[in-house]
Parts: C-alpha cells; structure tokens; sequence
C-alpha cells in the first residue's frame, strides 16, 4: 500500500547540471500558487532517497556526470527521470561543446523528455502527469506482497487479483 501512495503523492528531486537556468525558472514557476502542483501532493524534495520523480534540467557537463549518476542510483526504486529542457534533452545550444554529453540519456536511463527552451510550466506538469503514467506501472510490477498478506489470503498471491480485492473494499 504504501508502495501505491507514492503515485497519488509523488516526491519530486530537481537537479541543475548548469546551463543558463531558464527551465529552472521555469519549474519555480510551476511552484507557484498560479499552477499550485501542491495540492495534487507534489513536492520537491531536496533528498533523492525521498524522491520518486527526478527531474534533471540542463546540460551534463563532464564535471556534474557523476554526480548525477550518484543521485540517480540514490533515488529508490521504482523511480522515474524527467529530462526538462533542450540541454537537457540533447544538449541544447550546448551539443557538441567538448565538455558536454550531450543529454541526460547518454549518463542515466531517461522515461520522459520536455523539450523547449525554456520548457514552459504547462509542459513541465504534463510531463510529470506522463512520469507519474509511468511510475504507476513501475509500481504495480513491483508490488511483493508481505508474508502476514500472503499468509492469511493464500489465494491472493498473484499481486495482480490482490489490488482487485483491495479496490472492491
């Protein structure tokens, strides 16, 4: 259960790996009381062992690559990564600059990509809409049910007949 609560109030980290910061302006403005992702229980969290969601903006710099890829293995599984932004998508102005990686993708698995300079915040929420799609089924293919579950309902031991069960109470 507490596994499916995660999609209903999804913990979100944002990482900067540098650029001109336009989408992180713009991901502040998704926090702001005019799009108020809050009280859909969206939060940004600074502490990726916290995070489900993990949105990375900007170009990956050669000197930020292992730091992502120390946050990315730090945020538990199921997790899901937003790449917000052309930088951070493909790299932006900045492809091919001999520092840059060009994409998010080319350092850590990538399920959802915001393309724009700078992504708007209406761009930025659907793609959370579509990562928290995806968290859904990661969650749901993940699910082990405890032994105490497994114990007193032996015939509930395909996860999928025991959310059914849970959802018609």
């Amino acid at each position: 259960m507490f596994a499916l609560s995660r999609v209903k109030s999804p913990w979100i980290l944002h990482y900067d790996t540098g650029g001109c910061n336009g989408c992180d302006i713009e991901i502040l403005a998704v926090l702001t009381p005019r799009y108020d992702v809050e009280r859909f229980g969206m939060i940004n969290r600074g502490n990726p062992k916290q995070a489900d969601v993990f949105l990375v903006t900007g170009p990956v710099t050669k000197r930020c690559r292992e730091r992502l890829i120390n946050l990315y293995l730090q945020v538990p599984e199921p997790k899901v990564v937003v790449a917000v932004g052309s930088c951070a998508c493909d790299g932006g102005v900045f492809r091919n600059m001999y520092n840059v990686e060009n994409g998010v993708d080319k350092v850590i698995p990538v399920d959802v990509y915001v393309p724009g300079c700078a992504a708007r915040p209406h761009q930025i929420i659907d793609g959370v809409v579509k990562a928290l799609e995806i968290l859904s089924k990661k969650t749901k293919e993940n699910i082990e049910l405890p032994e105490y579950i497994k114990e007193r309902f032996p015939s509930l031991n395909d996860r999928r007949k025991f959310l059914e069960e849970m959802r018609k109470r």
